[in-house]
C-alpha cells in the first residue's frame, strides 16, 4: 500500500460536498429497517412481555392467555430457543431470563398479525415473580460492594512520593449522570428465512458482523448461514453497537419457528426502558500541586454505573482511565476503575465510550481547584499541558503536544477571549442579579480501539465493463456521512469523478468479520480498506494503460477520469481503458485490507500504546446566568478543532457542531431520574419521554457559533492525512460547564470554589449559586422526601 496520507492531483477527497443521503433525507425517501415491513409480505409483529419489577425470580411463566388474544401466533420464551440463550458477547444476557435483572426486563416476545395483537398477548402472559432486594443507585451498589468485571489500575511513578513534594493537596468526590442516547429511530429488525433456508436479517445495528455472530448462536447456525445487512441508521452514537442484537435474534427466531418475516421495533417507551445508556460515574479524588500550579500527584478510583450485565462497561472503564488526564501531564498516578452491578439497564457504549467521564473528572478537579491555587482557570490549565517528551500515565508517548497550545491560542484570538473578559468584568460589575462568564478547555482524545484487534477492517471494490464503480466496505452508516467519505477515498484513490461510484448497503456476506462503526474509527479503517482495494485495481489498470500508451505504467497517471503520460499528450478515457482491461483478461474487482500499525496494549499492567494518534481541539463558551433561577443562555461559541487534512471539510464540521451540542445537553440538560423508594414502583425509569428527559433543542444552540478547523494539520499515517471526528467534538463542551461554573461563582466573593452538578441543570446552576453566596458552602444536592436521587453531588476538602 502507499503512503496513506500522500494525495494525488485533485483528489475528490478534501472537497466540501453535501451528505450522501442528504436529498433523501429532506424528501424522507431513505429508507430505514422499519420502512422495508412495507415491502415484505406476511409480517408478524413482536412485542416484549415486560415485568415491571427491578429484580425478582420468576416462578411461573404462562403464556396460554395469550394465544386466546385473536391474532396472536405465536409466543416466544426461552424453551424455544435452538441454540444459546444469551444475547451478549459476555455470555450474561440471557436472551429469555428466568430472573428479572431491571424494571421493565423483557421475558417473553409475542408474534401477532399486526402489533395491536402482539402488545394485546403481552398484555395477557401472566408472570408470577419472586422479588428481590434491588440496587438502583450507584451509590447503593457501592456500599453494598455489588461489582462485576475486571477492576483495572493504571500507575505510573511515584504517586506517594509525588503528594510529599506537593504544596497544596485536595480531596474530593464527584459523582456524574448517565445520559440517553435518544436516537430518532429507535431499535429495529426485520427477519425472514430465503429459499435455501439462510437467515437473512435487516439490523439498525452499528455491527452487523457481531449481530450476525449473535443471531447464529441463538439460533444453533454457523455465520455462513445468517447474513445482517444495515441500510442505514436513524442515529446511533454507541447505542447500537451491542444492543441491537438481542433484537435482531428475536425476529430471527420468530422467523425460524413460524417461517414468516418477523419484524421488532420498539416504540420510544420500550427503548427508553429497555436499552442502556452512558455510564454515570462516581470519582473519589486526591491531587495534589507544586506552588506554580502543576500537578505533582493524583490517585483516583472511577466507579462506572454498569447496570445489570457487563455490555461494554469493562474498555468503557479502561477509556476512562486512558483519558482522565486529557491535555495534562500528571508525572504521578494512581487511578483505579471498577463496574457496579446494579438493577438497570445494562450500560453501553455512547459518543466517547469513557473518554468524556474520564476526562470529566480532571475539568472538574482543575475548575474547583483553580479558585483554591489563587489562579485563573485557564491558566492552571495551560500550565499543565503536555510538553514535548512527555507520556501519558499508560506510558503512550504524546505526539504533536503543540497542537494542544496550537488550538488553544487559535481559540484565544478568534473569541477575542481578553477583550471580552474586560466586557464581562464590566457587566458584572454593574449586574447584581445576573452574571457572566466566559471559559476555555481543550480536549486530547485517543483514536483506536483499545481492543487491538478491533483495529482493522476489510473492503470490496467491483469496477464494471462500463467504468462505473460500486463499493462495499465494512462501516456503517448513521448519519455521520462515513458513505460520504468512503465515496470520495474511492473516486480519489482511483483517479475519477464521484459520481462513477456507487456505494452498497453494509452486509456481512460482502464484507466479512467487521469491527464496529465505532470508537471514530469508521474512516480510518475503512478508508483505508477501500483506499487499499481500489490501489490493487489502479495498479492493474495502470499496466493496461502503459501498454496502449506506449508508456511505462509508472509514467501514468489517472486524473479525472482520463490516464496521461507524463511530460506527454497522451491520453486514455476511463470508460476505454476499463474496456480495454476487461478484454485482457484483467481482474476489476479486489478485496481491500487495513490493520493499524503501532499498537500495542498490556491490559493486565495497563501500558502500551493503544492508540494510532490524538485528537486535539479546543473551545471557548460564553454564558449569561440568571440570580434568581438559575436559568442561563449560551451568548457564543468558539471552536478550533484537529481533524488533519479533512476528507470532508462540509462533514467534519457538521460532526464537530453536533457532538458539541450533544455533549452540552449530557453536561447541562439531560437529567435521567429513577424512582429509588421502596415503593412498588422502584427501579422504574421516570424521565420515559421527551416530556420528562430534557434533550438540546435550537433554544440551547450558542446564540453565535463559529465552528474551524486546524489548518495545515496532515496526520502521517492515516488515510489521506485526515483524522477521526465523531467523538472527540463531544468533550470541547466542557467549556460550557466551566463557564456556567465561573459565572456561579461571580455571585460569590473572590476565590470562591464553586461546586456543580452534572447536569448542570438551572436547578444545579442555582444551588451552585446559593453556595457561592455563602462563601462556598456545600449544598447536598438532595431533593425533598429523597424518593429521586440527583446525580452530581460532590464534596471537597483542603488537606
Amino acid at each position: 500500500m502507499s503512503r496513506l496520507s500522500d494525495r494525488p492531483e485533485k483528489p475528490v477527497v478534501g472537497v466540501s460536498m453535501p451528505h450522501e443521503s442528504a436529498t433523501l433525507h429532506v424528501t424522507g425517501t431513505a429508507l430505514y429497517t422499519d420502512d422495508l415491513v412495507h415491502r415484505t409480505k406476511d409480517v408478524l409483529h413482536a412485542h416484549p412481555v415486560q415485568v415491571m419489577k427491578a429484580h425478582g425470580r420468576i416462578t411461573a411463566l404462562r403464556t396460554g392467555p395469550a394465544y386466546a388474544v385473536p391474532g396472536v401466533v405465536r409466543v416466544l420464551t426461552g424453551a424455544d430457543v435452538p441454540g444459546v440463550n444469551d444475547a451478549g458477547m459476555k455470555h450474561d444476557e440471557p436472551l429469555f431470563p428466568d430472573e428479572v435483572m431491571f424494571h421493565g426486563h423483557a421475558v417473553a416476545w409475542v408474534l401477532g398479525e399486526t402489533l395491536e395483537a402482539a402488545r394485546l398477548g403481552a398484555a395477557a402472559v401472566e408472570v408470577d415473580l419472586d422479588e428481590k432486594p434491588s440496587l438502583i443507585t450507584l451509590r447503593e451498589a457501592i456500599e453494598a460492594d455489588s461489582f462485576h468485571g475486571a477492576r483495572p489500575v493504571m500507575l505510573t511513578g511515584d504517586v506517594d512520593a509525588g503528594f510529599g513534594d506537593s504544596a497544596h493537596v485536595f480531596t474530593g468526590e464527584f459523582q456524574f449522570s448517565d445520559q440517553e442516547h435518544f436516537y430518532l429511530e429507535t431499535h429495529a429488525a426485520l427477519a425472514h428465512v430465503d429459499e435455501n433456508g439462510q437467515m437473512f436479517v435487516q439490523s439498525s445495528t452499528q455491527h452487523p458482523s457481531e449481530t450476525q455472530e449473535i443471531v447464529a448462536h441463538v439460533l444453533g447456525l454457523h455465520s455462513h448461514e445468517v447474513t445482517v445487512q444495515c441500510l442505514r441508521m436513524g442515529g446511533g452514537f454507541g447505542g447500537k453497537e451491542m444492543q441491537p442484537h438481542g433484537f435482531a435474534a428475536v425476529a430471527a427466531l420468530g422467523a425460524r419457528l413460524t417461517g414468516r418475516p418477523v419484524r421488532v421495533r420498539l416504540n420510544r417507551t420500550q427503548d427508553l426502558t429497555m436499552s442502556g445508556k452512558r455510564h454515570g460515574f462516581h470519582a473519589s479524588w486526591r491531587i495534589g500541586f507544586d506552588d506554580e500550579g502543576r500537578i505533582q500527584a493524583l490517585d483516583a478510583t472511577l466507579t462506572a454505573d454498569g447496570g445489570w450485565s457487563l455490555d461494554l462497561s469493562e474498555p468503557v472503564v479502561a477509556r476512562a482511565l486512558c483519558h482522565i488526564d486529557n491535555t495534562y501531564w500528571i508525572p504521578h498516578a494512581r487511578i483505579a476503575g471498577r463496574v457496579a452491578r446494579t438493577n438497570k439497564v445494562s450500560n453501553t457504549a455512547f459518543r466517547g465510550f469513557g473518554g468524556p467521564q474520564g476526562m470529566l473528572v480532571i475539568e472538574d478537579i482543575l475548575g474547583r481547584c483553580a479558585p483554591l491555587l489563587g489562579l485563573d482557570p485557564s491558566e492552571l490549565r495551560e500550565r499543565n499541558f503536555y510538553r514535548q517528551g512527555q507520556s501519558t500515565p499508560y506510558g503512550q508517548p504524546v505526539l504533536h503536544p503543540e497542537r494542544i497550545s496550537t488550538v488553544w491560542r487559535q481559540v484565544h484570538d478568534d473569541a477575542g477571549i481578553d477583550g471580552r473578559r474586560r466586557e464581562i468584568e464590566a457587566f458584572n460589575a454593574v449586574h447584581p442579579h445576573t452574571k457572566r462568564a466566559i471559559a476555555i478547555t481543550g480536549i486530547k482524545f485517543g483514536i483506536s480501539f483499545n481492543l487491538t484487534a478491533f483495529n482493522q477492517a476489510g473492503a470490496l471494490v467491483l469496477v464494471y465493463k462500463d467504468g462505473s464503480v460500486l463499493i462495499n466496505h465494512g462501516g456503517t452508516e448513521m448519519g455521520q456521512g462515513l458513505h460520504t467519505k468512503m465515496l470520495q477515498v474511492a473516486a480519489t484513490t482511483l483517479g475519477i469523478p464521484l459520481h462513477k461510484v456507487r456505494l452498497a448497503p453494509t452486509r456481512t456476506d460482502k464484507v466479512p468479520n467487521t469491527s464496529a462503526t465505532a470508537a471514530s474509527a469508521g474512516a480510518d479503517l475503512n478508508g483505508a480498506a477501500v483506499k487499499n482495494a481500489c490501489e490493487q485495481i489502479r495498479e492493474r489498470l495502470l499496466r493496461v494503460a502503459g501498454t496502449q500508451l506506449g508508456a511505462n505504467a509508472s509514467d501514468v497517471r489517472i486524473v479525472e477520469g482520463v490516464a496521461r503520460v507524463l511530460g506527454s499528450e497522451k491520453e486514455l478515457a476511463w470508460n476505454d481503458l476499463v474496456r480495454t482491461a476487461y478484454f485482457q483478461r484483467v481482474q476489476l474487482s479486489a478485496a481491500g485490507f487495513y490493520r493499524t500499525e503501532g499498537l500495542h496494549w498490556d491490559a493486565k499492567v495497563f501500558q502500551g500504546s493503544p492508540f494510532k494518534y490524538f485528537s486535539y481541539g479546543a473551545a471557548a463558551a460564553d454564558v449569561e446566568v440568571d440570580g434568581f433561577t438559575g436559568a442561563y443562555r449560551i451568548r457564543r461559541v468558539d471552536i478550533v478543532h484537529d481533524v488533519g487534512d479533512s476528507l470532508s471539510p462540509m462533514i467534519d464540521i457538521g460532526q464537530v457542531e453536533g457532538g458539541f451540542v450533544q455533549g452540552a445537553g449530557w453536561l447541562t440538560l439531560e437529567d435521567l431520574r429513577w424512582d429509588t423508594g421502596d415503593g412498588p414502583n422502584r427501579g422504574r425509569l421516570l424521565t420515559q419521554a421527551a416530556s420528562t428527559y430534557k434533550l438540546p433543542s435550537f433554544s440551547e444552540m450558542p446564540e453565535e457559533f463559529n465552528v474551524r478547523l486546524l489548518e495545515n494539520a496532515t496526520e502521517e499515517g492515516a488515510v489521506y492525512g485526515s483524522k477521526a471526528v465523531g467523538e472527540p467534538p463531544l468533550m470541547l463542551a466542557f467549556s460550557v460547564r466551566e463557564a456556567l461554573r465561573q459565572a456561579a461563582a461571580e455571585f460569590g466573593p473572590g476565590g470562591v470554589s464553586v461546586e456543580l452538578a452534572s447536569p448542570a441543570t438551572p436547578e444545579a446552576v442555582y444551588w451552585a449559586i446559593e453556595a457561592a453566596r455563602r462563601g462556598g458552602a456545600h449544598h447536598d444536592g438532595q431533593a425533598p422526601g429523597g424518593s429521586v436521587t440527583p446525580v452530581g453531588a460532590s464534596t471537597l476538602s483542603h488537606a
